[in-house]
This record gives structure tokens, sequence and C-alpha cells, in this order.
């Protein structure tokens, strides 16, 4: 007797003890991070090497300085459907992680049960059904399946995954509505420059045309002149109608990207905004550390290590308590509360898969194919990643390098343009020379718009490559 109190005594101690090991986990602590290559990732880096300076650490309102900008771009993460419904999954993912750490809980109810049962005792001469019998009972029961090798809590682990990559995935949409919403409206700002210079273009070439009918009239011209002078000014008349609707059509999409009805958008001009000349993106290591999609791909490796785990874990004994009561059980409800009436119960088990173990340890060989893949894709999101900065550092570049030779280009056109139509006067040049200093003028004003578009929407860019705009 003694032996048995003594094994039963170890026995529960074995059982305590497993049970304060399992707890002891948390699903928070996750599997290790796949390792990431950075090195010569980008083209540009050797420039860069050392410095751990990055524009994606500068909050969007402090980067983007425009405050009518900062307006549309507070009123589109407020307004924009796409952000609201990466905000609603958040609320799904935290629904799903609380469940399931309940699961590493034990599952407990309160009731309140009478069973009454009716027998035939079979001796002859007894009455059918002769006999009864009647239990009250009244208390709490309790199932729980102990985590002996962390297969629920591994299964946490997937749902807290999901969690973090729900707030990764909100912090994507959100970078992307920024770069759409500054794009469109630095391209606003370009079509309302490129019809301010038109405009004026106009006012000089009708200018010029009515100095070439004067011209004419005092028989230092010819018709022809005067009809090519009028050509060229109704050719670039004709630009107006469709800036307008350029003007129009990029009103109403970034009213769309907010989210409200198509109408104005208050804005400043394409001169009032800066270029920075000098785009520190950091260390590559670093430089991939803030990107949405690349910890995306990181959490899915992570979410895959888990699978690897739980399908481990299945290939081991499980202990299950399927039924633990403790409360009050009597032969009638008037006996229900005195002490005697007390009663307990406890009923688990140990179970090892056997015959499926052929089918959990497939299940393991797919977890970690399935791992092996996620490494895969994570890594080429790496690569895709430092090509996408690669490429935008080098156009960046090589658009700066035009604002001199396009200024000294405007300078010469402009300096032509007024050299010809003094030696015009003089009769000294021809009509055709005058047309064409202002026609290559026009050209290469509206490039230069072209270029510091270009210029801005590279700084966006890059500020979105590097997970800018999540702050």
């Amino acid at each position: 007797m003694n032996n048995y109190k003594t094994g039963r005594s170890l026995l529960l101690l074995l059982t305590i003890l497993i049970i304060g090991l399992s707890s002891c986990r948390s699903y928070k602590d996750l599997p290790e991070a796949p390792k990431a290559d950075a090195q010569g990732i980008i083209r540009d880096g050797d420039e860069n090497k050392g410095d751990t300076t990055t524009i994606a650490n500068i909050p969007w309102k402090e980067y983007f300085k425009d405050t009518n900008l900062q307006a549309l771009i507070t009123e589109g993460l407020e307004k924009n459907i796409d952000m609201q419904i990466a905000s609603v999954r958040i609320k799904q993912a935290e629904a799903n992680l609380t469940m399931s750490a309940a699961n590493n809980q034990p599952t407990v109810s309160a009731g309140l049960r009478d069973d009454y049962t009716r027998l035939s005792s079979g001796n002859q001469g007894t009455k059918v059904l002769g006999y009864t019998s009647n239990v009250t009972s009244l208390g709490f029961s309790a199932t729980w399946e102990v985590d002996l090798w962390g297969k629920l809590n591994s299964q946490t682990k997937a749902k807290y995954i999901s969690f973090l990559n729900s707030y990764e995935y909100k912090n994507l949409v959100q970078t992307q509505i920024i770069a759409n919403i500054v794009k469109a409206y630095y391209n606003l700002l370009a079509y309302d420059e490129q019809l301010r210079i038109s405009r004026e273009t106009i006012i000089l070439l009708q200018k010029s045309e009515e100095t070439m009918e004067s011209l004419m009239n005092a028989g230092q011209q010819s018709g022809a002149a005067v009809e090519q002078s009028k050509a060229l000014l109704y050719s670039t008349q004709l630009k107006i109608p469709a800036l307008e609707s350029l003007i129009r059509q990029q009103e109403n999409a970034i009213c769309l990207l907010l989210g409200r009805k198509s109408g104005t958008i208050a804005r400043a001009s394409i001169t009032d905004q800066a270029v920075n000349e000098h785009l520190a993106y950091g260390v590559p290591l670093q430089m991939l550390s803030k990107r949405p999609d690349v910890r995306q791909a990181e959490l899915s490796f992570r979410s895959t290590c888990t699978s690897v785990e739980v399908a481990n874990a299945s290939l081991y004994p499980s202990l299950t308590i399927s039924s633990a009561s403790l409360g009050l059980a009597a032969g009638s409800f008037s006996n229900l509360f005195k002490p005697a009436s007390i009663a307990a119960e406890i009923v688990g088990g140990i179970t090892q898969p056997i015959l499926n173990k052929k089918q959990l340890k497939g299940n393991l060989k797919v977890a970690q194919a399935q791992q092996e893949e996620a490494l895969l894709i994570f890594q080429n999101t790496v690569l895709t990643a430092g090509q996408e900065v690669s490429n935008i550092l080098y156009g960046y570049k090589s658009s700066l390098g035009k604002n001199e030779f396009r200024a000294k280009q405007i300078s010469s056109l402009t300096k032509a343009v007024d050299f010809t139509q003094d030696l015009l006067k003089a009769g000294e040049a021809n009509y055709t020379e005058v047309l064409t200093a202002q026609q290559n003028l026009l050209s290469a004003q509206l490039s230069q718009v072209d270029d510091k578009l270009e210029q801005l929407t590279y700084g966006v860019s890059l500020y979105k490559s590097l997970g800018g705009g999540t702050k």
C-alpha cells in the first residue's frame, strides 16, 4: 500500500513538473530570423560604406514639408479604403491570436446535473423498471491537453506571427498610399507649371507674330514668315486644352486616393518643392530592415519554422486530461450541500501515434519543404529590394546630372531667341531662325519641369523602397 501511495505521489509530482515546464513557454519567443547577406547588394553602396543615416527613419511629416501635401496624406491615411481594410485585418489577427493562446489553458465550465436511472433487476417477481437510482451533482469540470512538446505553443506562435504580419501589411499599404499620393501631387504641380510656361510662351509668340506682320507690311518679310509664325502659335495654343484636361484628371485621381468625391485640390507650386541632392539610405543591412515586404518574408519564414515544430511534436506522445471535475454530488438535491457530498474525479491518458505515424512523418517533410521554400522567397525578396534601391539611386544621380546642362541649355536658348529677334528686325536673320529658337526654348523649359518632376519622384520612390512612411 505504501509503495502504491509513493508511486501515485511521484506520478502527481511528475505531472505538476511537466505542467509547470510547459506553462513557462512563451509564444513570443519566435524562431530565429533567416540570415540575409546584404553586402554588395546595391552597386552604389561603396560610397556610403559605414554611413548609418537613412531617410527611412525620417517621419513622413518631416520628409514631405509641403503643408498642402501633408493635409492630403493625413486625409488619405484616414479615409483610404485599403488602409481601412488593413486595420480590420489587424483586428482579425488579434482575435485569432487570443483564441489560439486560450488553447494552452484548461477549458473550465460550471454546471448542475441530475442523473435519474430506472432499471429492471432481472429477478423473478420483481417489477419491471423497479430499481431506481438518482445522482445530483453541482461543480466545475475541466479538460486540458498538456503541451508536453510545445505543439500548442508553436501553433500559437504561428498566430502571433500572423498578427505581426498584419501590422507589416498595414505598413506596406501605408507606404504605398503615401507614395501614390505624393507622386500624384507632384504630377499635378508639374502640369500646373507646364501650363504656366505654355501660356507665357503664347504671349511671346503673339508678339512675335505681330512683329512678323509689321515686317511683312514693310516689305522685309514674306507672307510665309507670318503664316509659319501663326502655325507655331497655334501649335502652342493646342497644348493648353490638353494640359487642362490632364490637370483635371490628376485632381480626380488624387480625390480617389483620398476616398473623396472628385473636386479641386489645394496645392502649392513645383518651384516651392526642394529636391534633396543627398538621399542617405544607410548601410545595406539597415536598408533592408525597415522594408515591410522584407519583414513579411522574414515572418513567413518564421511561420514555417513553427509548422515544422508542430509537425515534429505530433510524432511524440500527448498527455490529455479528458475530464477533471470538482464539486458536490449526492443522491438527492436536499443532501447536495452536506459536507459528505464533496466529490472529485480526474480522467487522463497518454496516447502515442502508431498507425498514422507515416502520415505524421509525411506532414513533417511537407513542413520542412515549405520552410525551404520560404527561405528562398525571403532571399529573393532581399535581392529584389537591393535591385530596386540600386536602380533608383542610379537613376536619381543620373537625373541630377542633367540639371547643370539643362540650365545652360535654357540660358543659351533664351539668348538665342533675343539675338534672332534683334537680327530679324535688323534684316540680318530669317524668320525660320527665330521660330526655331522659340520652339527649342519652349521644349527645353518643359523638359526642365520634367527633370524636376523626375527627381522629386525618385526621392519619393527611394523613401518608399527603404520602408519610410510608417511613422
